[in-house]
Formats: C-alpha cells, structure tokens, sequence
C-alpha cells in the first residue's frame, strides 16, 4: 500500500518529531552556558584549552555517531535509533550533576555526544521521509526551529536555576526530564518511515553516488561546497559556545545576563529557521549559504570591538540569523541532490565533516587563546569563515536551483 507523502498527509507525525528534536535539542542547552563556569568554579581549570575540552570530546564523538547513524538508519531503521540515543542520553544529567572530577563531565559529553548523532540525525532522516521534495526546505527549518530554540530557552532557564540554586545539581534537573520525555515518546508514538525510502526511490531522477563518501566530503562541487560550509560553521559554533560566556564574564556581566546575550543567539537560530527553510525551498539556496556565512563572520569580527551589552545581543543576534540562513539549507540541499537511497549516507557524512567542526573550533579557539588571547582567537575564526563564504560563491554552480 502507497504511503502519501508531504506536510499535510503526515502532519501528526511530523509534528511529535518536531516535540521530540526540541527534547533533543534541550539535552545541549542544559550544558551550554554553564560548563565553562563549572570549570573555572568547581575544577579549578583556568587553561582555555582545557577548559574547551569538553566541546572537543562532544564534537568528535557526535560526528563519530552522525557518520554511523546514516549507514545505520537504512540498517536497523529510524525509529529504532532514536531510541536507541535517547537509551545513552538517560545517564547524562545525572553525572553532570554529580561529577566529582573534570574527566567525569568529559565522559558526560562522550554520551551527549552519541545522544545527538544518534537522535537528532534520525528526526531529520525521518522528517525528509516524510515529506514532499518541494516541502524539504521548510521540513528542515522547523526541524532546527526546534532543536536551537530549544537550546535557547533551556540555556536560559539552567543559567536562571543557578543564579538562584549554584551550578549544580539543580539546572540539570531539565535534562532529566527530557532525556526520559524524549524515550517515552519514541518508543510508544512514533512510526518508522524506512519503508517510504523504498517507495520514492522508484524511478527516481537523481543518479547514485559512485562513492557517497568521497563525494559529499568533496568531489561533488555541491555535495562538497556544503559540507566544507556545514565544517566552518560549526568550528565559529564551537568557538563561540566555549568562549562567548568568557568573554562577556570578563567583560563583568552577571550570570544571569550571560545567559541572556549568548540565549539570543540560538533564539534568533532557531526561530529564523522557520522561514530561512522555507525559503530555500523558493529561492537560491546558493545565495543563503554564501549570505549566511559572510554575516557569521562579520558578527566575529563585531566581537572584537564590542564593549556594551547592547552591541552584544545585535552580534549574537547576527550570528543566528547567519547560521539560520545556512542550518536548514545545508540539510535539504543534500536530500535535493542525492538518491534516496544515499541520502542517509549522504547527511551522515556531512554531519560528520559539520560537527567535526565543534572540536576544531574548540580546539583551535583554546589553542590561539593560550598562546596569544582572545582577540586573535576570534579574528582568525572570524576569517576562515568569510574564506568558506567566498568557497561557496566561487565553487557552486550558479543556477538558481543550487
């Protein structure tokens, strides 16, 4: 029996995995702003290298888990491995909240990190299922809509809970919640969508890649221009979630306040999405891309100079328009030029280049600190990015479907 697909036909289901990747989502935000205070405050680590540690070991091993979740979604099927990252996640808040050594929050993040590959690549494998190829571009804004906003708000709520409660253990009650949340409903709501790959990929235009790795990673000019696009991204993403909140700490902000200007960022990310997807799904998906990451790098380079809370918010607020141009237009231009039955191979490739780019940017944000400061760290992520913007502009074929 045919299986219709498309926003309209499949909404109900469409719907609790946009729920679902919010959950996802809200398992990073717990984490985001308070690590680096944990670290400093707890564990007694000044070191910017060691203290961006953790965003290293997350980065990697999320890649890790995004390249093995592709090949594993046709395998053992999507809903299978949604629960099978909500399984690793259950453990995470607990040992965050109760780590007695640095090496404990490492290993937390060795869990989270498997959490996200494994959970959020199946809700975006599984929402391209779902629907029509036209719709695919809106289909990935509300997804990242939901996961970033989700970032947003819980970021904000856990820097709220400590202000009033100490670090830990309290703010990461949230990530009890979700993380149990998120299970029960994978494992009783949600409907596999493996079968519905089968069924569209029937005479299906697109040719099949002679290698998908090789071809997403580079070779492709489009597969390739992206994935060394989502890689930058990421490393400013990576920079920024390590060094944003000291930066402003030593601007003299509260805690609370820090929590404010860094939450905006992943707010405007997410809640742009809704519309940046939509409207690769009309307009040049090329020029959101090369617009997108020259308006991250320029809001980098804003850091530097910045010196009022005000300048603070409009850059973070910069920065997720910026990436909300490029997060849901990375996703439905691969689904758009690959077979169906690449396609999960495909965005786990791209998905392991991309999030590889949160341990580079890590590392490389701790590195370039340490050595020389601040500043610097930020100015040469700030141009490595403008470099993959003009990549994408020079690279990319030019018509107006890519």
């Amino acid at each position: 029996m045919h299986t219709p697909t498309g926003l309209k036909a499949n909404w109900k289901q469409f719907t609790l995995l946009v729920i679902i990747n919010a959950f996802v989502g809200g398992m990073v935000g717990m984490e985001r702003t308070l690590l680096p205070e944990i670290a400093q405050h707890d564990f007694q680590i000044s070191a910017y290298s060691a203290m961006l540690s953790f965003i290293v070991v997350f980065g990697t091993v999320k890649a890790i888990s995004n390249y093995f979740a592709g090949s594993l979604a046709n395998r053992m099927g999507r809903k299978r491995l949604l629960i099978l990252g909500w399984l690793v996640g259950i453990p995470i808040p607990f040992l965050l909240m109760y780590a007695p050594s640095w090496n404990w929050i490492l290993f937390a993040n060795v869990l989270l990190g498997i959490n996200q590959g494994l959970a959020w690549s199946s809700t975006v494998v599984m929402k391209i299922d779902l629907v029509a190829e036209k719709q695919r571009g809106l289909a990935m804004g509300l997804n990242e809509f939901a996961g970033y906003l989700a970032v947003a708000i819980v970021a904000y709520l856990s820097t709220v809970i400590a202000q009033s409660y100490g670090l830990r253990p309290y703010p990461f009650i949230i990530g009890v919640v979700l993380s149990i949340g998120g299970l029960i409903l994978s494992w009783s709501l949600v409907k596999d969508t493996r079968h519905l790959v089968q069924t569209e990929a029937v005479n299906h235009p697109q040719p099949r890649l002679m290698n998908v790795f090789k071809e997403t990673t580079w070779k492709d000019p489009i597969l390739g221009t992206v994935t060394q696009a989502g890689l930058v991204n990421n490393l400013n993403d990576g920079m920024v979630w390590g060094i944003f909140p000291l930066l402003l700490a030593n601007q003299g902000f509260s805690l609370e306040m820090i929590g404010i200007i860094t939450g905006i960022y992943p707010a405007v990310w997410g809640i742009t999405q809704i519309g940046t997807g939509a409207l690769g799904d009309y307009w040049s998906k090329k020029g959101l891309l090369f617009w997108g990451m020259l308006l991250q790098g320029l809001a980098l380079f804003g850091l530097i100079i910045a010196n009022q809370v005000l300048h603070f918010m409009l850059l973070s607020a910069c920065l997720g328009l910026g990436t909300a141009l490029v997060y849901p237009t990375f996703l439905s231009k691969i689904a758009e030029h690959t077979h169906p039955l690449d396609r999960a191979k495909s965005i786990g490739t791209f998905r392991l280049w991309r999030d590889l780019g949160y341990a580079i940017g890590a590392l490389l944000t701790g590195i370039l600190a340490d050595w020389f400061n601040v500043t610097t760290a930020i100015a040469f992520i700030g141009g490595l990015t403008l470099v993959s913007a003009l990549v994408i502009w020079m690279r990319m074929p030019r018509h107006l479907s890519s």
